[in-house]
């Protein structure tokens, strides 16, 4: 059973990842019903290692974006800047991050907070596309070293489990002056660095120090969470050309809300 529960987180992982819904509030749902393992540092590592397949899926499908080597000169310079953007974004979460990581695990890390952090930011996705202004940022090319480190900045209110990585950056980006294109583009360029400091902080922390049969479940879960992810990224690219990002925020309130009753019940 625990290759078939390490291919349905792999799902959740990838569906959740990368849509501004929260994977953590969905992984803590899913943990209720499926229970990966009775050693809680695998289901930890297990949690962080996934997320790694989910990068890739990144990386390949905005290859050709994000590979400066082979291109005309005008070009490779161009994605060269990009990549410094990218890097002078992360910077914020880099440092806060390595400094305050024992304290979040410690005291934000529970249900209550989950929930919170889930319906407050699917409001804020509500607010923010019905006050929606004229965008001043049409591609990633065009985002200013300044609002790139301010939505590192934004980027960081992540860190409190259930805001959704990819949330706070789409909401940032677009408060910053992005159309929704450019907001979710940038948030999955700043998904690479941010996502594998993330995962080598972790395992740098817990280790790797598990059985074959542990191996086999993070194989598949690794597999799966890839596929996933890459389906998800190419769908979300194609839904923003004719949708907001309401939905979501109103798929993260009711979510909140079922994760905070499913706490209180089960205290």
């Amino acid at each position: 059973m625990i290759f078939v529960k390490a291919a349905l987180l792999g799902i959740v992982e990838g569906l959740t990842e990368f849509l501004p819904i929260s994977s953590t509030g969905h992984m803590l749902l899913v943990d209720r019903f499926i229970a990966l393992s009775p050693d809680k540092a695998f289901n930890d590592a297990f949690m962080v290692i996934i997320q790694l397949p989910a990068v890739l899926a990144v990386v390949l499908y905005f290859w050709a974006r994000l590979w400066p080597f082979g291109k005309p000169l005008a070009e490779r310079n161009a994605t060269i800047t990009l990549w410094t953007k990218i890097v002078a974004a992360f910077a914020p979460a880099a440092i806060i991050g390595f400094l305050l990581d024992d304290l979040i695990e410690k005291w934000l890390f529970n249900a209550v907070v989950v929930c919170m952090a889930l319906i407050v930011g699917g409001v804020l996705l509500i607010v923010l596309e019905t006050r929606q202004r004229r965008p001043v940022i049409v591609s990633a090319d065009a985002m200013s070293y300044a609002r790139a480190v301010g939505i590192g900045f934004i980027q960081c209110l992540a860190m409190v489990p259930g805001t959704s990585r990819s949330a706070a950056t789409i909401i940032g980006a677009m408060a910053l002056g992005a159309d929704r294109k450019t907001a979710a583009e940038f948030s999955f360029f700043l998904a690479i660095p941010t996502m594998l400091g993330a995962t080598a902080l972790k395992l740098l922390k817990n280790g790797l120090h598990f059985t074959g049969r542990e191996w086999g479940a993070l194989a598949i879960g690794a597999v799966v969470s890839f596929v996933v992810a890459y389906a998800v990224v190419a769908f979300l690219m194609r839904y923003i050309q004719r949708h907001d990002f309401k939905a979501f925020g109103y798929y993260r309130i009711v979510l909140g809300a079922i994760v905070l009753m499913l706490a209180l019940m089960t205290r």
